[in-house]
């Protein structure tokens, strides 16, 4: 059976700029090879925080609702019992 030999990588002319670029800067004082860093700079993390809070606030709001709507059903359900269908 013959093997497959995998292309071989492009190469990129290196780029004066991106190389400067806060992000390559702050990747090879870690110690990595590639200026690829989780997360990101977050110009105004301030907003982005009071947005989470907004949502977790709609989310517990909904769940809730979820939660008092099912023990509503159930009562209903349990006054009009086998009358119901009379």
């Amino acid at each position: 059976m013959t093997e497959i030999e995998p292309d071989p990588p492009s190469t990129l002319p290196p780029d004066p700029v991106a190389y400067d670029s806060p992000r390559a800067v702050r990747a090879r004082q870690k110690g990595l090879k590639a200026p690829y860093i989780a997360g990101g700079n977050d110009p105004d993390p301030a907003a982005g925080l009071a947005e989470d809070r907004r949502y977790v606030r709609l989310l517990l709001i909904m769940a809730t609702v979820i939660v008092a709507s099912g023990f509503v059903i159930g009562t209903v359900i349990a006054l009009i019992g086998p009358a119901g269908g009379r």
